[in-house]
């Protein structure tokens, strides 16, 4: 049985992040990242793994939760620009999780998604 990699150090993660890397060994560090709960560092490692599909999981995933922070750096990786739904769901997640500024800036999102005048 394989053995997940180790979670680098900072140094050394930068020096990932910017050399090439066979995508099997990108997933396999993204992995060791979702395991240890460090979603937004597994990001970059995703990406150069090419696997859109898990991005877009973890987008999901920070929708229910209310992320907006990372909902927005997934958007960016992935080059989709979520739809107005996507950012009222958003908003209602980080308005039941206390988080305000998130449900306002999402209720932003949506509005411009979706052409309209933001409220509030």
């Amino acid at each position: 049985m394989a053995r997940a990699p180790k979670i680098p150090d900072p140094l050394k993660r930068r020096h990932l992040v910017e050399e090439e890397l066979p995508p099997a060994r990108a997933r396999a560090l993204a992995d060791a990242y979702l395991a240890a709960g460090r979603t937004f560092d597994a990001l970059a490692f995703l990406r150069k793994a090419g696997d859109a599909e898990r991005l877009r999981g973890l987008l999901s995933e920070a929708v229910a939760a209310g992320d907006l922070f990372l909902a927005r750096e997934i958007a960016t990786l992935t080059g989709e620009e979520p739809g107005a739904s996507t950012w009222s769901a958003l908003a209602d997640a980080a308005e039941a999780a206390g988080r305000e500024r998130y449900a306002a800036e999402a209720r932003r999102l949506a509005a411009a998604r979706s052409g309209e005048r933001a409220r509030g």
